[in-house]
């Protein structure tokens, strides 16, 4: 039996007992599972998770956090990953024609482990920086590692020595419409046709083409539209997108995904994530209305919040915690904690900042709020709004503060402590010019407001 007929035959059983993950019939701009509109929140220590020991009890983790969403390039570049493809050691490279079972047994158990627990799996196919630098020296793609092409039938580098940015390595040139390539593509198809053989038995998986990439639109557009069509086949319906390389959204690469519907169903916008303060706010705000206004309104993710004291990339902790409350209230589908030391991970500021946001989103009905501006005497990235004037609000707060919201009557306050996940006593109060809101201390809070 083959690998997609045996697939096919799981898939149906599992059909059986759930509904599959597609944007929401009511909210078309977030996510919808087991017949539900749900909110995605996660953060991992790893972003190719499956080749992380240890990876149930990580997924235990922040299923208990409330988190129920994942990253999971399919990379090989980290100390104790294998490559997709057979090591043939008597001859010191890599046969294309066969599999690493280590390799396919971790991803096929992390997808099970993901499903059980009711944790979405956003998938990066081409992990970008396997194919660049001291990565393609080791890469089974590369010719002098694998007994299958040699540099010249396929036209690729022995070495890349630039960033990706700069595009030099023809493995992304492959397709039809570019070189056609026809040696490194018909291996390139076996690796995607390997995947789906066991991510299409699920319906909990999301997929992405590259991780910030800056090559053609026409590689990225090719394979979501190749992993499309052989769901259908399979008699599913998956949702594709990419993520690009600048961090500027109104940047015309990031157009080639959000105009385009018709080849990506979701919308990346991680790259925002590079930004602070009320100009984060405003560029994914502005990016969603965007959709709005052209009629191509679908989920917006954010599986990279970036941001760790000592990283790398953007602020310390409180700047990547800032992030994933800003993205939910301005209303992405997801936020996830980027690795460690890009972000924080799964540590404990994440998972109580997790499920600080699950416990507030709860008290609401939160797909039913929007993004309000109608906070008085606000200072810049002090406090955030999302609510449903005259009925309910929930508003987030950087770092202590004050604030004015122009509600009167009767309302139920609680105020949620982001850094302990914890409620305060809830308070009813009357307001005849206003509601005047004060934190209770400094560092970050939440705080439900709803009409008594």
């Amino acid at each position: 039996m083959s690998c997609f007929l045996a697939g096919l035959f799981i898939h149906c059983f599992i059909s059986l007992h759930s509904q599959p993950l597609q944007p929401s019939a009511a909210y078309p701009q977030y996510w919808e599972y087991q017949g539900e509109t749900i909110l995605l929140l996660g953060g991992s220590d790893e972003d190719n998770l499956f080749q992380m020991p240890g990876v149930r009890e990580h997924l235990d983790t922040l299923a208990m956090s409330g988190g129920n969403y994942v990253r999971c390039t399919m990379s090989s570049r980290d100390e104790g990953n294998v490559w997709p493809f057979y090591f043939d050691s008597t001859k010191g490279q890599y046969d294309l024609n066969r599999w690493s079972d280590v390799y396919w047994q971790r991803f096929s158990d992390f997808l099970q482990w993901t499903n059980e627990r009711d944790i979405v799996v956003q998938v990066e196919v081409w992990a970008t920086f396997d194919f660049y630098r001291a990565n393609w020296d080791v890469n089974p793609f590369n010719p002098a590692n694998n007994t299958n092409y040699s540099f010249q039938r396929s036209e690729l580098p022995d070495t890349v020595a630039t960033h990706p940015i700069f595009t030099d390595n023809n493995f992304f040139t492959s397709i039809p419409s570019h070189r056609n390539n026809t040696p490194v593509l018909n291996f390139q198809q076996k690796f995607v046709d390997k995947l789906l053989s066991y991510s299409l038995q699920y319906d909990h998986v999301l997929y992405c083409m590259d991780n910030e990439t800056s090559v053609t639109a026409s590689w990225g557009a090719f394979w979501a539209d190749y992993i499309k069509k052989r769901a259908r086949e399979e008699g599913k319906e998956v949702y594709c997108t990419e993520m690009w390389d600048p961090w500027d959204l109104n940047h015309i690469m990031h157009r080639e995904s959000f105009d385009h519907p018709e080849i990506y169903g979701f919308v990346e916008i991680s790259q925002n994530n590079h930004h602070t303060g009320q100009t984060h706010w405003a560029n994914g705000l502005a990016q969603i209305e965007r959709l709005k206004k052209l009629g191509n309104l679908r989920p917006v993710t954010n599986v990279k919040i970036y941001g760790a004291d000592g990283g790398r990339h953007g602020g310390g902790d409180k700047d990547a915690m800032e992030k994933f409350c800003r993205a939910i209230l301005f209303g992405s589908s997801s936020a996830r904690f980027h690795r460690p030391t890009s972000g924080i991970g799964l540590n404990a500021k994440a998972r109580n900042t997790i499920k600080s946001l699950r416990m507030a989103t709860d008290k609401v009905d939160f797909f039913e709020l929007a993004p309000l501006d109608l906070l008085e005497e606000r200072d810049e990235n002090e406090a955030y709004l999302r609510g449903e004037s005259g009925y309910q609000h929930l508003i987030y707060f950087t770092n202590g503060g004050e604030v004015s919201l122009p509600e009167s009557g009767s309302w139920h306050i609680e105020w949620l402590d982001i850094e302990t996940a914890s409620w305060l006593d809830m308070k009813t109060v009357e307001a005849d010019a206003g509601l005047k809101l004060t934190c209770p201390g400094q560092g970050m809070w939440l705080v439900v407001i709803t009409k008594s």
